[in-house]
């Protein structure tokens, strides 16, 4: 068997929802190119358990513990690693429950993660959900693994994009309310937001740049020049036309009802969705299990199921791994180019 030559860094996200089953689940059916590694992080017993209780096979060439048993690990030709922590109390771990001692793993493992980039043992983070009120029962201030990682990194700004089954959107906003959000939609912050996505799609291959990049409307209809609000005149087409005269091949704003539609057609290299359900909506009535995000402008790679916890078929086998799996393929596709 070929030995690695790169890994992704895999966190386990909380121990009591879904994902260390579709982690395992994945390690099974990824096609994953032969000089690609994986190194999960997550406790051991919590993997032992999940395993007997699912009669899943916990496929791991080696557990280890530590940096130095990891190095061995991968000098002996590991691709399957299982970097073990010691946080799960498993006398009071439960399937579906919201705990502080899982929003404290969830993060320990986010923490691990980033240092094995960090230190050059891994060369991007693929991950699975997080819960929201488990971060904040263990006293984590951030909501989620974007504000996580960029806090680790000291990121000032970090970009997420869906990609589903081709279908790339970019978010001007995320976590907002939705009058937030729209106050949000000023000229400078999307000129900012259009022109770090023309960077973005200009350093990679995955994206077409014979297409232009879109700007949704926010509006129903854009506005239809001022009838339905005013924001399309006073700040998105000014961002636009002033994007235009820096070089840059962008369009817009475009209906919300088409737009997603006409990227998914091959008509636009990128959508750059206005707010959090915008985008959303669109992409995951696409195809919901097989969204995933990127998150760009880490120091590293990042993608990710873009689905919760799944609390209420935690621990029963129900979980489907289809997003885990695209997010370790695109994942290690954007790492082997």
């Amino acid at each position: 068997m070929m030995q690695a030559k790169l890994y992704l860094a895999v966190p386990c996200g909380d121990p009591a929802g879904i994902g260390p089953e579709i982690v395992l689940k994945a390690m099974k059916t990824a096609q994953l190119p032969a000089e690609v590694g994986l190194i999960v992080i997550g406790d051991a017993p919590v993997f032992s358990k999940l395993a007997a209780d699912l009669d899943l096979k916990a496929d791991f060439d080696s557990v280890v513990s530590n940096q130095e048993l990891l190095e061995q690990a991968m000098a002996g030709g590991s691709r399957k690693i299982l970097y073990t922590q010691n946080i799960v109390d498993m006398n009071h771990f439960a399937y579906g429950q919201i705990s502080a001692m899982c929003g404290r793993a969830a993060y320990a493992s986010a923490q691990t993660a980033v240092q094995l980039v960090q230190r050059g043992y891994a060369k991007a983070v693929v991950t699975p959900p997080l819960h929201k009120e488990a971060l904040r029962a263990a006293g984590i201030e951030h909501i989620g693994y974007t504000e996580i990682l960029s806090a680790l990194t000291h990121t000032k700004k970090a970009i997420t994009m869906f990609d589903t089954m081709g279908l790339k959107i970019f978010f001007h906003t995320r976590h907002l309310s939705l009058r937030q959000a729209c106050d949000a939609v000023t000229k400078d912050s999307l000129l900012e937001t259009i022109i770090t996505c023309d960077r973005i799609t200009k350093s990679s291959p995955a994206f077409d740049l014979s297409l232009s990049l879109a700007v949704a409307g926010l509006n129903p209809h854009s506005g239809e020049h001022g009838l339905f609000g005013d924001e399309e005149l006073v700040s998105i087409e000014p961002a636009i036309l002033e994007a235009r005269s820096r070089g840059i091949d962008v369009v817009g704003p475009i209906g919300a009802d088409s737009v997603f539609y006409q990227t998914r057609m091959g008509k636009y290299r990128a959508v750059i969705s206005l707010y959090h359900d915008q985008g959303h909506i669109a992409a995951k009535t696409y195809d919901f299990n097989r969204t995933i995000s990127i998150t760009w402008d880490l120091p590293f790679l990042r993608t990710s199921v873009d689905h919760g916890t799944a609390f209420d078929i935690a621990g029963k086998g129900l979980a489907d791994a289809s997003g885990m799996v695209r997010a370790l393929e695109v994942a290690a596709s954007y790492t082997c180019n």
